[in-house]
Formats: structure tokens, C-alpha cells, sequence
């Protein structure tokens, strides 16, 4: 596979790089090292990597201004199951696009798709991807690689997370001398708004009598929080360790985009069949939803809350 996608990439001047809406560390992180692996391997090429950013992950990189045609070009898309969900503006002009990937399979719309369902990221699969291969890889390159890992994997915590997913990062760490204290930071210092912004997460949790707890949050609490319409979704995880709470849920206005983004985690009950339910999908534990109104994710939460109340009928019979 390694010597397909250098084939494939050799063949174009221009390459685009791009990755799901509502970025995560591990869309940008990926996006990021694949347009600086090209570069230092093809220093002729035109590279971009494209898409919305946001304040939060400032530190991580700096994205490209997305070029102005596409004609003859070659894209590249990470971390992105369907086409709906790439942060582009169009698709259509591209003469090849590949895909690089994690999730579990939604729709095939790239001509060659490297799909790992099993991996934690899809900065593991490129990690893997880069061993023995012809390109040529870096510090900076291998700083990419294991942030977005280790945010994807919410620092190695999550079964995703094999035997193979650390030996990878151990080898990284030891060839690259990573300094891992300063990824983490690059990583989780975030400014002041944000952390008030959790604060009032955390306070105004809504939890169902199923031990379902989701939030709401409107465009204009986001602009008294001065924070972006991707800062809600990106804290999931810290509500990872509340007691009795399996499932839970941002709800996010995305004014500019016109749509309610809704992320869902779960530590027990599958959750993506819900979320494909509504024109979502993702992970059995972590998927996500857009839909048009606060009403129609409301239903989403009705739905998981259901698939709550009979996982834990199922779990208590299961104990007595």
C-alpha cells in the first residue's frame, strides 16, 4: 500500500489536503503531517492543506488558504468516512482523490481508500504508513503524528488502543526524541474563555433518569464565551468520568455552517446506530450528528436515552 500511494502522489504537482468539518486534533494533526511528508519528499509540489480552523488548536499548525481551482489536482482526505463531511468546497474537480481513514465504512467516494477501523487514529494508520516506506519523514512529522494519536486515543485510554498503538508511539518517541511534555502542552493549554465555557458545561449538565447527561449550547453563549462553535464538541472527553453517566452529548449551534453539531460519547452502550438513525455515524463509543433544529437533536437524545434505559434493564438482569 505504501508503494501505491507514493506512486499515486508522485504523479501530481498539486495536492490538497483536507479533512472532516468541526476539526479535532487528529483530522488537523493527520491533514498537517501528510502535506509536510509530500513537501520534504516532492519539494516541487504544490501542497495545501485545507479547512476551517479553530482557536482552540492554534498551537498544533497553521492551515493553507484553499487554492483557487482544483483543476488536475490531486486531494487527499483524512479521518473522514463520507464525502458530506470534508471541509471543502467542492470535490467534483479533482482528478484523483484518496482516502485515509479510521472509521467504520459510511460511503466510498475516493478512488483509493486506506480504511483502519481498528486503529486509534488516523495518524496510527500514516504512522504505519511511513515506516518502510519511500517517503521521508521528521521531527515535525512525527510531532503531528503522535498528537493527533494520542487525542484520539484520549491519552491511550480508550480500547482502540492496541499493543501495536504503543509500540508505534514508543518507536517514534525513541527515533524522533519527542518531547512528549511539551505535545501535551501544544495540545491541552487552552485560553481562558474556553475553560470558562467548561465551567458552565459542567455546571448545567442536563442528566435523565437514565444517567444520560447532554448540553445545549446557543450561538450567543458562545459568543459570551468568545469561544467557536468547534470548542463544545473538542471538550467531550472531559466529561469522560462522571459517576453513573455512560452516554453523554454536546449540542452545538454552528451558525455559519446552519447546522446543530451533536457529539456523543458512550462507556457501555453502542451508540452509533442512534447516530446513523439521524444521518450521523462514527465509532460504537464516539460518534456525531448534525441536524437542522435544537428540536430534532432533542430527538437524538429521546433516542439514546431509550437505548440507555434498555442497556441498563439488560445490565441490572445481567447482575441479579
Amino acid at each position: 500500500m505504501q508503494n501505491k500511494l507514493y506512486d499515486i502522489i508522485k504523479k501530481y504537482k498539486k495536492i490538497v489536503v483536507a479533512r472532516h468539518i468541526g476539526v479535532d486534533p487528529d483530522a488537523m494533526c493527520s491533514q498537517l503531517a501528510i502535506r509536510e511528508m509530500i513537501k520534504i519528499t516532492f519539494p516541487s509540489k504544490e501542497v495545501y492543506a485545507v479547512g476551517s480552523g479553530t482557536n482552540k488548536f492554534k498551537l498544533i499548525g497553521e492551515l493553507d488558504k484553499e487554492p483557487s481551482d482544483f483543476k488536475d489536482a490531486l486531494l487527499i482526505v483524512t479521518d473522514t468516512p463520507d464525502s458530506k463531511r470534508v471541509d471543502i468546497s467542492s470535490l467534483d474537480e479533482f482528478s484523483y482523490i484518496i482516502k485515509i481513514d479510521h472509521h467504520p465504512f459510511i460511503e466510498k467516494f475516493a478512488n483509493l481508500e486506506i480504511i483502519d477501523d481498528k486503529k486509534s487514529s488516523a495518524c496510527e494508520i500514516i504512522m504505519e504508513l511511513l515506516e518502510n516506506s519511500k517517503f521521508k519523514c521528521n521531527k515535525e512529522i512525527a510531532e503531528y503524528l503522535y498528537m493527533g494519536l494520542v487525542s484520539d486515543s484520549n491519552r491511550f485510554l480508550f480500547n482502540s488502543c492496541t499493543y501495536k498503538t504503543f509500540y508505534i508511539a514508543a518507536r517514534y518517541i525513541k527515533k524522533y526524541k519527542l518531547d512528549i511534555e511539551s505535545l501535551y502542552s501544544r495540545l491541552y493549554l487552552r485560553p481562558i474563555s474556553e475553560v470558562r465555557l467548561k465551567g458552565y458545561i459542567e455546571d448545567n449538565l442536563t442528566i435523565t433518569p437514565n444517567n444520560l447527561a447532554y448540553i445545549k449550547i446557543t450561538d450567543e453563549l458562545l459568543k459570551k464565551y468568545n469561544c467557536d462553535s468547534a470548542s463544545p464538541g473538542n471538550m467531550i472527553n472531559d466529561l469522560n468520568y462522571i459517576e453513573n453517566v455512560l452516554v453523554w452529548a454536546t449540542i452545538t449551534e454552528d451558525i455559519k455552517n446552519n447546522v446543530i453539531r451533536i457529539s456523543i460519547r458512550s462507556r457501555g452502550p453502542v451508540i452509533n446506530e442512534v447516530a446513523q438513525k439521524h444521518g450521523g455515524g462514527g465509532h460504537k463509543m464516539a460518534s456525531g450528528v448534525k441536524v437542522k433544529s435544537f428540536d430534532l437533536a432533542l430527538d437524538v437524545m429521546k433516542d439514546l436515552d431509550e437505548l440507555l434505559k434498555e442497556y441498563n434493564k439488560k445490565n441490572k438482569s445481567v447482575v441479579e
